[in-house]
């Protein structure tokens, strides 16, 4: 085996990067985290840094990126069932988190000011087809 290694994923968060360290790891690959560290000390600096970046020795590669497009990236309700856009009816969906009522926002101020994260956040979905935000009961 080489040293040489080559980075096939991102994520914003580590916890993320875990989840998918594990399955490829149960295929036997070996794999290699990198800024996991840095972004469970301070999450906000995800995105200056490019999140956690997953590595794997070159030869492996191939077949990690084989196994990582095999895992469904969209969200599912409680039951495990794919949530579908009321707009187009397409299963490609993603949560996102937004500040739009006062409380988000004051919660984002704290979190801000007192360097933690937000204890209230309010998540929406957005289809990734037709571009439809909406909520889910």
């Amino acid at each position: 085996m080489s040293n040489t290694f080559k980075t096939i994923a991102k994520f914003q968060y580590s916890t993320e990067a875990q989840i998918i360290k594990g399955r490829l790891e149960s295929e036997g690959i070996p794999v290699f985290l990198s800024d996991n560290l840095t972004i469970d000390t301070d999450p906000l600096v995800s995105h200056a840094i490019g999140g956690v970046k997953l590595k794997v020795y070159v030869e492996d590669a191939l077949r990690a990126q084989h196994i990582l497009s095999t895992i469904e990236k969209y969200s599912v309700d409680d039951a495990g069932n794919a949530i579908i856009c009321p707009n187009c009816n397409s299963k490609h969906i993603e949560m996102f988190t937004t500040i739009t009522d006062f409380k988000s926002f004051i919660s984002f101020l704290a979190g801000f000011l007192f360097g933690t994260l937000p204890f209230y956040a309010k998540n929406k979905y957005k289809c990734q087809d037709c571009n439809t935000e909406f909520n889910i009961k």
